[in-house]
């Protein structure tokens, strides 16, 4: 029997995370016995998910195939692409982690806060044009991407089937605030070379044209800085250190000293300070040094961006801030776009702001927010740069990527093919075909507080019940005589005609089934069954129901 050329074994691409969704970004690369990962992120829950904290991808295959994972590549520092790594590192085998200096400041404060240690994880500094070689079968060339933080990155990974390019998260911003464009050369000269697939940032497929600067953004903050008479408290995501550099500087053109207000912005800034990537003239302050400055001398950078109820914004908002408040002359400015499912979160905090009579500035109605992605003409452009065989769109909801793969069909040359995929397809990928072959598990694990994957979709959906329909517990005691007490939660206003005759409902199944002698199981579920109908029939709500039986 003949062995097979190396290049005509496949290439398996499988989404863990971030595929037909925006968050929890995870890839896997496997090449025979070998394994590469690309990022770790967490997603935020939706409405109905009540209790949930955050959401991480499953890695089940990672568990199964853990002897076979040979390295770890990080994009970028944001939430969406590290946020999960203090859960999941722990769970599988020390491998190399490779990223940029941020990326790596950013993950190595999240690791501390699990009490994870230096010598726990084996992370390993790169530049953003650097190469490393992970195994014997990957060898991945970074290269840089502008995105909404510094030390964004892209790949170029080198397979033996072909070349892969993977845009990372980016948008093709001109006027930088760091100045470092977009490293373009190494697309181009991919594309030169050959690209087997490329697989591509959909966030914006969306939308037309080119998203705009952050130095746009920038000039439309410092006209609102320059008119404001009275403080000024500015919101946007605290991992956006190009903005929060930007807003330093505007402040220090009109004479105004920067407080930090909120964990994870004083967190972010100082990781970002240390590292070199923010500069400022005096001193960043807090709350308490604010002494005799006047309004018209601070300007507040605070949390808030998604109107998280604990946030600086949100308390200010509602006037449950312990040390400040809001009043008429002050200025808020939301340099940030809800994450979806945040929309109503922001809403209510934008018509709170509203009440107090302060001047509000938002985005879309004032241009003081930049996507970090790009739109149509960006994503044309690495297109036509990269040249690819085969395309597989990426980071977005099913519409973005379907947009994406018709944006590319429309090039004058397109992809010879492109695949929409979800989560936990396996992507089989050879010089000459490419195609989903298989899934693996995938999907979201709920953490709740402490608790990381003991909350399942019944949890949620007996919560949704209890939360829209209340819950009733039933307790049968059945000697020496037998009777029913009943306990109401959310249910109904107190009704004792409908409580009495659920009561006698409930005893009547317990006496039927000691009548006839059966088990107890059977009792409990008998009672179950009737009370459930008439609680049905007579109110057409369906509370949870918890029916226990005292011998």
């Amino acid at each position: 029997m003949t062995e097979r050329n190396p290049g005509e074994r496949p290439l398996e691409v499988i989404p863990l995370g971030g595929m037909g969704e925006i968050g929890k970004n995870m890839f896997a690369y496997r090449y025979e016995n070998e394994i590469m990962v690309v990022d770790g992120g967490l997603a935020f829950p939706d409405a109905h998910m009540l209790g949930i904290d955050l959401l991480i991808p499953r890695i089940d295959y990672l568990q199964q195939n853990a002897g076979l994972l040979k390295g770890w590549i990080l994009t970028h520092g944001h939430e969406d692409h590290i946020g999960a790594l203090p859960y999941i590192l722990p769970r599988l085998p020390k491998v190399p982690v490779y990223g940029a200096p941020l990326t790596l400041g950013l993950l190595r404060e999240k690791l501390a806060e699990f009490g994870i240690g230096a010598d726990d994880v084996d992370l390993r500094e790169v530049d953003t044009d650097a190469r490393v070689r992970i195994g014997r079968h990957f060898t991945v060339d970074f290269f840089r991407m502008t995105h909404s933080i510094p030390d964004n990155c892209g790949y170029v990974l080198h397979t033996p089937v072909g070349k892969v390019v993977h845009t990372g998260d980016f948008k093709l911003d001109q006027h930088p605030t760091d100045g470092k464009t977009s490293h373009l050369a190494k697309i181009a000269q991919a594309g030169a070379d050959g690209v087997l697939l490329l697989i591509s940032d959909s966030t914006n497929a969306e939308r037309t044209g080119h998203t705009i600067s952050e130095a746009e953004v920038a000039q439309n903050i410092d006209k609102i800085v320059a008119n404001a008479k009275g403080r000024v408290f500015l919101t946007t995501f605290a991992s956006h250190i190009h903005r929060i550099q930007n807003v330093i500087a505007i402040a220090e053109k009109y004479g105004r000293r920067v407080v930090m207000e909120g964990r994870s912005m004083v967190k972010y800034a100082q990781v970002a300070q240390d590292l070199g990537y923010l500069d400022f003239k005096d001193p960043l302050i807090t709350t308490d040094d604010l002494g005799d400055l006047q309004d018209s001398q601070v300007l507040f950078i605070c949390t808030g961006s998604q109107g998280q109820p604990m946030s600086v914004l949100s308390r200010l908002a509602f006037g449950t801030h312990s040390r400040l408040s809001l009043t008429r002359g002050d200025t808020v400015i939301l340099s940030s776009s809800p994450i979806p499912g945040n929309e109503e979160a922001v809403n209510t905090v934008v018509n709170r702001l509203y009440e107090i009579g302060v001047d509000v500035f938002y985005p879309p109605t004032y241009r003081v927010h930049a996507s970090g992605h790009g739109s149509q003409e960006e994503l044309k452009m690495v297109l036509n740069l990269a040249q690819p065989k085969f395309f597989l769109p990426w980071h977005g909801e099913p519409r973005h990527q379907i947009n994406h793969a018709r944006l590319a069909q429309a090039m004058p040359t397109p992809p010879r093919r492109t695949v929409i995929a979800r989560n936990g397809d396996v992507i089989r990928v050879s010089p000459n075909d490419f195609r989903v072959s298989g899934t693996v598990p995938s999907g979201a694990v709920y953490v709740d507080g402490l608790g990381v994957g003991d909350i399942s979709d019944d949890i949620i959906s007996d919560r949704m019940s209890m939360s829209t329909d209340g819950v009733l517990i039933l307790t049968a005691v059945l000697h020496p005589t037998p009777h029913v007490e009943l306990v109401s939660r959310g249910f109904v206003k107190s009704n004792r005609d409908l409580e009495q005759s659920i009561q006698r409902v409930a005893l009547e199944a317990v006496e039927e089934g000691l009548r006839g002698k059966k088990r107890t199981e059977d009792v409990r579920d008998d009672m179950y069954g009737s009370v459930r109908r008439f609680v049905r029939k007579v109110t057409g709500r369906n509370p949870v129901l918890i029916p226990v039986l005292v011998e």
